[in-house]
């Protein structure tokens, strides 16, 4: 059997991807806005998709401290604080009390 090497994907490095990510959506809003896509065609996903996620770079840059648990709290609440377009249902907007 051969051995495949693993790699490990550690918090600061799921930070820098998750804000390339970001980086290359914002630079790739308007040709999004074009497609025109689901749910509503109105042309304007690709700038919702931006303010959505650069609403969450907001939160992973004013990290103190980058772990797995902090960045993915910021990912999480600072997209959904940052949400536009359509309405989510209301379930969503709830704060898990395990948290």
């Amino acid at each position: 059997m051969k051995k495949v090497a693993t790699n490990t994907i550690d918090a600061g490095l799921l930070a820098k991807m998750f804000l390339a990510g970001a980086k290359n959506l914002e630079v790739k809003k308007e040709w999004i806005n074009e497609l025109n896509v689901f749910p509503v065609p109105d042309g304007d996903t690709g700038t919702n998709m931006t303010l959505t996620i650069m609403s969450a770079v907001k939160e992973v840059n004013s990290l103190t401290e980058v772990n797995m648990y902090n960045l993915s709290k910021a990912i999480s609440s600072g997209s959904l604080r940052g949400a536009r377009g359509n309405p989510a249902p209301s379930w969503l907007y709830q704060e898990d009390p395990r948290l």
